[in-house]
């Protein structure tokens, strides 16, 4: 990584998971407003995480599933709005995408961005598809990157 402030792991312990769940916490459940049966939706178990420390505080993270087939699905993007505008969310997802890369079958990466987020992860190389929907009551649009 390119700032030394920064570290970033794919999660192994509870207690990484219990730092990451702690920041969806704060990020989605009190700050936007998600309910929390939305945002707890029994797939964390399913996933990888990844977890973003900033001076060694937890900061950001990002979880992903692995789908049928050849896709790899980034959900629960957060860095915490303390955080924010020091390109955390950018190294995060430049460090998911590599390690999306070493996995042979992964060939498509899609999320589902907010609306405001889109150019964030246009960026970074994703494009738009189809139309606007909603998803805990927050315009969302369906993004995908190929990898191949």
């Amino acid at each position: 990584m390119s700032n030394k402030h920064i570290s970033i792991i794919k999660i192994k312990s509870d207690s990484d998971l219990n730092a990451c769940l702690e920041i969806r916490k704060q990020v989605f459940i009190i700050g936007q407003d998600v309910p929390e049966a939305e945002e707890v939706d029994g797939l964390d178990n399913q996933a990888l995480h990844f977890l973003l420390r900033y001076e060694n505080t937890p900061a950001g993270t990002a979880r992903v599933r692995l789908m049928e087939g050849s896709i790899a699905k980034v959900e629960r993007v957060a860095i915490l709005e303390q955080f924010q505008g020091k390109k955390l969310g950018r190294e995060l997802m430049q460090f998911i995408i590599s390690d999306l890369k070493t996995y042979a079958e992964v060939q498509i990466v899609t999320l589902g961005s907010q609306v405001h987020a889109a150019p964030f992860y246009e960026k970074l190389g994703f494009v738009a598809k189809g139309d606007e929907y909603m998803d805990a009551n927050i315009p969302h649009r369906k993004m995908w990157m190929d990898l191949r």
